[in-house]
């Protein structure tokens, strides 16, 4: 058996999946079994998968296009390793990655959610994903409140987080309800449960795609509303804002996406005190205002001139 199991969803990664198996293949730790799923790919992933080294690879492919949601909850079901390491299809681990991750479960051995910090690459460069914690004595590995630490981003993402398989059985696999951001809504619930033993060091690499799923949905319609978790954010002030900086988030892409209704919904549940008073102020902004300064920042960003949201 295993200690690792790798699920790696896809869908259209034909141009990406190879270097991201090899990223896995070129790992230190070689105590690991690969899940490809792919998701009713339409372009060249399916071959390009198969022309892959295949003794370390189970391979399932959907027929029909069902989400990222069941596509991971596909690869758990067929996972057989005490761990499990998620990937996206197109994105990258440093050969030490695994490595690392043996380092947390050895040093916190009380914890069942482990992560490394993410190198962000956009159309300008890369930069190193911000997080909310504090680090004074800069040390190379914490023990993190999930919510207190991703207020700025997120803790763990779909490409550097892995999890004891018998979490699932706590917090529940993905809801294929949730068309884009089913990874939020799981990280919430594993929030919730267990602290996350952090690597500050990068070993793990968001790649750029000018079309994704998540900029592909433009509609707030299709990503997670929040309301099962409005009792517990009553009890846990960590929650509630990190919900209320998501919300304010979809709230300005509703905005944008001309969904006014939407938007309000989410404001509705946004506590003004949560957010920057820049915050405040653009949540109020009228739809017409809030695109010119999108725009304008995107113009900025061409110019190499970088705007936080937050």
């Amino acid at each position: 058996m295993p200690k690792f199991s790798v699920i790696i969803s896809v869908y259209n990664k034909g141009d990406f999946i190879q270097k991201t198996l090899q990223s896995v293949l070129a790992q230190s730790v070689q105590e690991y079994e690969i899940i490809v799923v792919n998701d009713a790919s339409t372009d060249h992933s399916e071959a390009q998968i198969l022309a892959m080294p295949q003794d370390k690879i189970t391979y399932h492919a959907f027929q029909e296009n069902k989400g990222a949601a069941a596509t991971r909850n596909k690869g758990l079901e067929l996972a057989t390793g005490d761990y499990i390491a998620l990937l996206d299809g197109d994105d990258l681990w440093d050969p030490a990655y695994l490595s690392e991750i043996n380092q947390l479960i050895h040093n916190f051995p009380d914890h069942q959610v482990f992560a490394t910090a993410i190198t962000i690459e956009e159309h300008d460069g890369k930069r190193p994903s911000q997080y909310s914690f504090s680090n004074p004595e800069n040390k190379e590995q914490l023990s993190l409140n999930y919510f207190e630490a991703s207020y700025k981003n997120t803790l763990l993402t779909s490409s550097s987080t892995v999890i004891k398989k018998t979490v699932f059985d706590t917090v529940g696999t993905y809801d294929e309800t949730i068309k884009s951001g089913q990874d939020t809504d799981l990280w919430i619930r594993i929030g919730m449960h267990y602290p996350i033993a952090f690597s500050t060091k990068s070993y793990a690499l968001y790649t750029y795609a000018p079309v994704s799923l998540y900029k592909s949905i433009g509609s707030v319609k299709h990503r997670p509303t929040f309301v099962a978790y409005e009792a517990a954010e009553k009890e846990n002030a960590s929650l509630k804002k990190f919900i209320d900086l998501n919300r304010f988030s979809l709230a300005i892409r509703a905005k944008l996406w001309n969904e006014p209704k939407e938007a309000q919904f989410f404001i509705d549940r946004i506590d003004p005190a949560n957010l920057s008073k820049k915050q405040v102020k653009l949540l109020h902004a009228p739809a017409f205002m809030i695109k010119l300064l999108f725009g304008v920042k995107r113009l900025l960003e061409k110019l190499g001139i970088r705007l936080g949201v937050y």
